[in-house]
Order: structure tokens, then C-alpha cells, then sequence
């Protein structure tokens, strides 16, 4: 693989701190980034949105989504910046039929209801049915310059399957459960496709320049530990196994987040990726004994503490800190997603407190 330098569309990185937490190498400050930083609380993005008419369309424009991803660039030192999409891209592009009701979230026109819908779908070309991502992929890793990387996502296998079942959103999982129990064979067909899919999809992002990925599995956490090991973990397992994990001369970082998941810490960290992101469900300081030197961590502040008092953010994010303890390792992140109504102000304070009351961590 050629170096990033001698690429001239792809130069040298510059902040390379988020990279090196990744893989436990030293870092002179503990490296911060925000899930859903470009996104609603931000005055701009809101224009952005407008003017893209929907949210799909947004996430279609290569120009649009790379200027949504840049956004909080602009206003807070962020060590990284991650891919504007959305989870729901790969079950759109099998063909679901996905359309978003206002204050309702996503819904599927056509949702998996039994093994014939399953046997009808198939894996999407990333560089065909899904190419708007990949060039929105492209377009940001030219627009960023090297200044810092660029994270590539997608949703898990299992909580993808949650809304391709249950037509959207749901509080009880019902239906996908119901298929768990009582059709799991066709339940795991379908992930096994997911799986395939996921893979295929991260590594054509890394191919388009993503330079670490990150997998959600938002709702991993409504399972018990044996069925969250048996249709959740193997896929995510079996996806880690087939990522690239080299570009452009570097390694490429695996991390991976299951909300509400930290009970199955360990087993996590035993799927070979580089990462385990944390809720704020968990105390950082025991997640790091669990874990050893196995995986950095990445998390865990609670988003709703960015509506707190400048003085009460520091706080926390010296506890949190504190709590890890010295040394690399750690990716600052909030427990989820930033809030919509979060002052952008409060967000500043806290990507501010994370790099200067970390650095005495890193002292060599």
C-alpha cells in the first residue's frame, strides 16, 4: 500500500491521535470525538438540510454530506470526523422501500415478514446501489486534507434486522423477537446476509478512503446473554474477521458498540476488533480491569450531561478521566448519540475539557 504522502489526494496525516488511541500507542492528549456530531443541534446543519429538502436527500449529495461532516470541524477541535449516513442505508438498498415519518423515525414500506421476503433480498453493491455513500466517503477524505481521519460506520447486523422486521422503530421488539423464537432459522438467514452485506459495505468504505470503522448495534442490549451471543455477537464476530485492516500504509481500527451491552464486555473483546465502545451504563475504570490491554475503550460520558453547567461538564469529564486512569487507550465519546437541543456551546466546553485535563494522563 502506498503511503498517504504519496498520494496527493490523500496527504499526510496531521492529527493522528484518534488513530493511535485505537491501538493503545502513546498520545500527548486523550482524543475526543461526539456520536451524531454533525447532526441537529448544530444552527448550520439545519440550513444544510433545508436546503437538501430531506434527510435522505442529504445523505445522497456527496457535496452536502461531506459539508454536514465538516461542520462541527469548524467549530470544536474534534480528532475525528465520521462519515454523514445513516444506519438504514443497506436495508434501503435491498429494496425495503425506507421513508421517515415525521416524529415518527424510519419506517419500511415492505418489511421482512417471513422466509419468502428473506429468500427475495440480496447483498447491495456498495459501488452500485449504495455508490452515494461511497462517494460521500471519497469527497470527505479530499475535504478533510489529512487534518484528522475519517470514520467509517455501519449498523450491526442484528439491530438492521430489528427495523427491517419490525417496519421501524419499536419498544418491545415483538415481531423480530417472535421470528427469533419461533422461525430462527429464517431469522438467521437473514443476518447471514446482513453480515455479508456489513462487510462488503465497510470495505468498500475503506477502499474509499475510511480510515477506521465502527459498528452500532443499537439494540444488541434488548437480548439475554445467550440469544445476544447467538443473534447478535457471531455476526459481528464474523464480520470483524472479514474487514480489511490495512489502507493506504496504516491499520484500520474496528471498533465496536453495543448500547447497553456491557455486561458482555469481554466477549466483545474477543471478536478480534481494536475497539469496544461503552455506554454510560458502566464505570470506565471497571470496563478497563475487565479488559486488560485487549481493546481500547471508547466512551462513556451520558449525552444528557451537555445540558449541565459548563463547570458541572468539566466535572465529569475530569471523573471519567480519572476513572481510565493513565496511559492510551481511551477514545472520549459520549454514552450515544449528542442530543438535538444541546447548546453547541456546552459541546465546545466538553471536546475542550476532554484535551486539556487529559494531558497530565499522558505524561511519558
Amino acid at each position: 500500500m502506498a503511503d498517504d504522502s504519496t498520494n496527493p489526494q490523500r496527504p499526510e496525516l496531521k492529527n493522528d491521535r484518534y488513530l493511535r488511541a485505537l491501538q493503545k500507542q502513546p498520545v500527548d492528549a486523550t482524543p475526543v470525538w461526539m456520536m451524531r456530531q454533525a447532526g441537529r443541534y448544530l444552527p448550520e446543519y439545519k440550513a444544510t438540510r433545508a436546503q437538501a429538502g430531506d434527510f435522505m436527500s442529504l445523505c445522497k449529495n456527496a457535496e452536502l454530506a461531506c459539508e454536514v461532516t465538516l461542520q462541527p470541524l469548524r467549530r470544536f477541535p474534534l480528532d475525528a470526523a465520521i462519515l454523514f449516513s445513516d444506519i438504514l442505508t443497506i436495508p434501503d438498498a435491498m429494496g425495503l422501500g425506507l421513508y421517515f415519518e415525521t416524529g415518527e423515525g424510519p419506517r419500511f414500506r415492505d418489511p421482512i415478514t417471513c422466509k419468502a421476503d428473506v429468500d427475495k433480498i440480496g447483498i447491495p453493491d456498495p459501488e452500485g446501489e449504495l455508490q452515494y455513500v461511497m462517494n460521500a466517503v471519497r469527497t470527505i477524505r479530499r475535504e478533510l486534507k489529512g487534518e484528522v481521519p475519517l470514520i467509517g460506520f455501519s449498523g450491526s447486523p442484528w439491530t438492521l434486522a430489528t427495523y427491517m422486521v419490525e417496519g421501524g422503530t419499536s419498544k418491545a421488539f415483538t415481531k423480530i423477537k417472535k421470528m427469533a423464537f419461533a422461525e430462527p432459522a429464517t431469522l438467521h438467514q437473514l443476518l447471514e446476509k446482513l453480515a455479508d452485506s456489513v462487510t462488503s459495505y465497510l470495505n468498500a468504505q475503506i477502499d474509499a478512503g475510511a480510515q477506521s470503522v465502527m459498528i452500532f448495534d443499537t439494540w444488541g442490549g434488548v437480548l439475554s446473554p445467550r440469544d445476544y451471543k447467538d443473534f447478535s455477537l457471531q455476526y459481528m464476530h464474523k464480520i470483524v474477521s472479514g474487514l480489511k485492516r490495512e489502507a493506504d500504509g496504516r491499520k484500520v481500527p474496528v471498533t465496536l458498540f453495543t448500547k447497553n451491552g456491557g455486561q458482555w464486555l469481554e466477549a466483545i473483546a474477543a471478536t478480534g476488533c481494536d475497539a469496544v465502545g461503552l455506554d454510560w451504563t458502566i464505570n470506565i475504570e471497571d470496563a478497563r480491569k475487565r479488559v486488560g490491554d485487549k481493546v481500547a475503550l471508547q466512551g462513556n460520558m451520558d449525552p444528557s450531561m451537555l445540558y449541565a453547567s459548563p463547570e458541572r461538564i468539566r466535572q465529569e469529564v475530569a471523573t471519567i478521566l480519572e476513572g481510565y486512569g493513565n496511559g492510551s487507550g481511551h477514545v472520549f465519546n459520549l454514552g450515544h448519540g449528542i442530543h438535538l437541543d444541546v447548546p453547541p456551546d456546552n459541546a465546545g466546553v466538553f471536546v475542550n475539557a476532554v484535551h486539556e485535563l487529559s494531558r497530565p494522563y499522558h505524561k511519558q
